[in-house]
């Protein structure tokens, strides 16, 4: 057996670095994207030491990008983007074009060409989906208005690169550079007929194409992707399943390249669009979300391992003006936008701070000039640079967002008229932020699933006082619609569960199914609150074991009492036994008729 295994050794390598400086990197309160630029740079050729192959780093890349951009098609929402599309949509696209204004201009004044000054500000421009997420849902203000809001603006950002990597590589076939592509359709008609297209021909070409694919897979792709998934599902094989999705996620892609002559990244991002209106798009997210983020890692380290640490030694001023478009430009930028819009200064920062870094769509947009021949490797370098540099700023323009807040905000309630009786009465600002619950001697019950919500309306009907932890956005909806006090988040965090006063809960549910979550849980619940009664599910004998262990006192193992729900509607018509008297005839036996028996 051949020992020269290059695959295996830079899988292994990165895999193994990313982990050791991901976990650093999150214990110093950074995102673990730090920490996987890092590794990249230390396995690159550019530092001492192992070197991971240089032409695989690449491909196996690419297979990141493709599995980002299917999970950004699967979380697009529409719905999300259109209800605050009256300040999303034109604060997005001012605020792209003033910072790629900014990253043109440095480009121009490094005497760089104005194809590469522009990718260079093009990716100045959007910020980091994963780092903006992060810090949104650290902070509990996704679901506030400033959360939709700065996702909504992140959105309608990532459309627009989106649109970048279509048009991109057809200004380049314009210019005839040593690396540009040629669009083969135009190049075709000119071999054939003499006919040149010119600049908007070609261009318009693209665009057609463009617009097939799209009108192939809005006709065509979403009804066959759904339906091929329904029909893996009803096979019941869950590897199946996610084969099935990640077949679609790469094959699409791959056949959009290859018969359209669009980018791998725009395949990937409407294959997850259309599985999206999905009933299944839910589950394929979960399915596919380990080998996509095992690939995300590997793209991430790859990204870093093109980087040449000696920019910061040779290129300080031009590294400096960078991080200043990305830090201060982007984000003053933003403020002023919002203000414009008369949202209060408070919206205004934490967009602001939202969008003060960059990521995985500059990394995308670099890589993609420097294919072109449009950007030199010094404007790479530059990006890579001001992308690591603003991911680790970026927490502390949050905290100086967050100390700036009162002082703008008090003017406005100081500069009441003298006469207050004459004065007009405005409604007070919304607070926006999730407050602690003022519930005492209350249930907590955690996940408004399948589950959960039959726990959740016995609670309701009996009276007995309750609320609910979710981050299901469609659950969450459902429950403002019921009325039911909801707590916005993951459970699993412990800053989430202190808003649900557990020193003064007599119980907490725990009605998810991840025990790796539901053992956290448990744990914090146990030791914030010794006399609180903890009943959770289980799927198998080992999870019952491991939450008790972790201070469950009773755990209800579904499998179980399916079976014996099966036993009791069998013992009615074989040994006379009553019938269930449950308000849904004797047909319909609910998982709450009858007592949940405690699982040793």
């Amino acid at each position: 057996m051949p020992h020269d295994t290059p695959l295996i050794s830079t899988i292994v390598g990165g895999l193994v670095l990313a982990f050791i400086l991901g976990a650093i990197a999150n214990r110093l309160k950074l995102p673990p994207l730090v920490g996987y630029l890092l590794a990249g740079i230390l396995v690159g050729p550019h530092t001492p030491g192992y070197v991971a192959d240089q032409d695989l780093a690449p491909e196996l890349a690419e297979i990141g990008v493709i599995l980002l951009m299917f999970g950004v098609g699967l979380h697009f929402s529409l719905k999300d983007l259109l209800s605050v599309r009256g300040i999303a949509v034109p604060g997005a696209v001012v605020q792209i074009a003033f910072a790629t204004l900014l990253g043109w201009g440095l480009g121009a004044l490094m005497g760089w060409p104005t194809g590469g000054s522009l990718v260079f500000g093009l990716a100045l421009s959007v910020a980091s989906t994963v780092v903006l997420l992060k810090a949104l849902q650290e902070r509990r203000l996704v679901e506030t208005e400033r959360g939709k809001i700065a996702v909504g603006w992140l959105i309608v950002e990532d459309l627009a690169m989106v649109l970048a990597l279509v048009l991109i590589p057809a200004a380049a076939s314009i210019g005839g550079g040593e690396h540009a592509p040629v669009e083969p359709l135009s190049a075709g008609l000119n071999r054939l007929f003499g006919l040149d297209l010119g600049i908007g021909g070609i261009i318009g070409m693209t665009l057609v194409k463009v617009a097939l694919f799209v009108a192939l897979m809005l006709v065509f792709g979403r009804k066959l992707i759904p339906w091929t998934m329904h029909r893996i599902a009803h096979t019941g094989s869950r590897e199946l399943f996610r084969l099935g999705v990640l077949a679609i996620a790469l094959g699409v892609a791959f056949g959009a390249a290859k018969l359209f002559g669009v980018s791998l990244a725009l395949g990937a991002f409407f294959a997850g669009m259309v599985l999206a209106e999905s009933e299944l798009s839910h589950r394929a997210a979960q399915e596919s979300l380990p080998l996509r983020d095992a690939f995300a890692v590997l793209f991430f380290v790859s990204v870093g391992m093109l980087f040449d640490p000696n920019i910061l030694i040779e290129k300080p001023l031009p590294l400096l003006a960078t991080v200043f478009i990305i830090v201060i430009g982007k984000s003053v930028a933003a403020f002023l936008i919002v203000l414009l819009f008369r949202k209060p200064a408070g919206t205004a920062l934490t967009i602001s701070a939202s969008l003060g870094q960059i990521g995985e769509f500059s990394f995308i947009l670099a890589a993609l000039g420097v294919d072109l021949g449009l950007l030199p490797q010094e404007g790479r370098d530059l990006i890579l640079a001001g992308a690591i540099i603003s991911i680790i700023l970026n927490p502390l323009l949050f905290f100086a967002c967050d100390s700036m807040r009162p002082l703008l905000e008090r003017p406005k309630r100081e500069e009441a008229p003298v006469d207050a009786a004459e004065a007009p009465i405005e409604p007070a600002e919304p607070e926006d932020e999730i407050q602690p619950t003022s519930l005492s001697g209350h249930a907590i019950l955690v996940g408004y699933g399948r589950v959960g919500s039959i726990v959740g309306q016995n609670l309701k009907s009996s009276g007995t006082p309750f609320l609910v932890i979710e981050d299901s956005e469609k659950r969450i909806e459902e429950l403002a619609a019921q009325g039911v006090e909801t707590i916005i988040g993951n459970a699993a965090a412990r800053e989430v569960l202190d808003l649900a006063n557990l020193p003064g809960a007599r119980s907490l549910v725990i009605a998810i199914p991840n025990a790796f979550e539901a053992c956290s849980v448990a744990e914090y619940g146990r030791s914030v609150n010794p006399a609180i009664l903890i009943v959770a599910r289980a799927h198998s004998d080992a999870e019952v074991d491991e939450l008790k262990q972790y201070g469950a006192d009773t755990v209800i193992m579904g499998e179980r009492e399916i079976a014996m729900g099966m036993v009791d509607r069998l013992a009615q018509v074989h040994h006379d036994s009553p019938a269930y008297e449950d308000g849904h005839g004797t047909d319909t036996i609910p998982g709450t008729a009858a007592a949940p028996s405690e699982i040793e």
